[in-house]
């Protein structure tokens, strides 16, 4: 039995990781605790053409991911959005780790920002054919009574997906952006080693 067949279960958690941080971590942790997962594939996005800033050059959020994540066994860091010119799809990435893990069912986790957003995703309505979409919420989603569901699902969201049960960690990466911007103090809800690599190739610092 190769390494592909013996991967049952299989998810899928993309993102700038522009730094990543430890509501990341617990994120993939919740996921592979929740969704019994064999493996999580976290890739960082190459060219997102979605994105209205432009991200740290890629090199630099591979490597901090890679560092953010080197504990997580079960978490295995992908470049191939990154190694991929041109605009980046989610599409194309599913297809992809389909045909190279025929047999895995496949989960896809995303945020709770990211769900708002999901019909605007390139052929959305075929990712949903694909994979098992799982929503990862924030503690500000959960206030807001189906913040997400009725903006989008109409009657919540789609058929098959799953909510994410996540602890309130209320972390997010543009705020840690912004402080790094205003101060040499490393928020706390960085990992030890991205802070190291942060500060080694003065990241962040250049929007002051």
């Amino acid at each position: 039995m190769n390494e592909q067949s013996a991967i049952g279960r299989l998810g899928i958690f993309g993102g700038s990781f522009d730094p990543p941080h430890k509501a990341h971590i617990s994120l993939a942790s919740c996921a592979i605790e929740q969704l019994q997962l064999d493996r999580l594939l976290v890739i960082p996005t190459g060219d997102a053409w979605h994105k209205t800033r432009h991200l740290t050059l890629a090199p630099h959020r591979l490597a901090m991911t890679r560092l953010a994540f080197a504990d997580m066994p079960k978490a295995a860091v992908d470049s191939r959005e990154i190694d991929r010119h041109g605009p980046t799809y989610t599409f194309e990435t599913l297809e992809e780790i389909a045909q190279e893990f025929p047999q895995a069912k496949l989960f896809l986790c995303v945020g709770g920002d990211q769900a708002k957003n999901f019909t605007t995703w390139h052929r959305w309505k075929d990712i949903l054919n694909r994979v098992t979409l799982v929503v990862a919420f924030r503690p500000e989603d959960k206030t807001a009574v189906h913040a997400v569901d009725h903006a989008q699902w109409h009657n919540g969201l789609p058929h098959g997906a799953i909510r994410l049960e996540m602890p309130n960690l209320a972390v997010s990466a543009t705020d840690i952006r912004l402080q790094l911007t205003q101060s040499d103090t490393f928020p706390s809800e960085l990992p030890k080693g991205v802070c190291e690599y942060i500060q080694q190739h003065s990241l962040y610092k250049n929007d002051r």
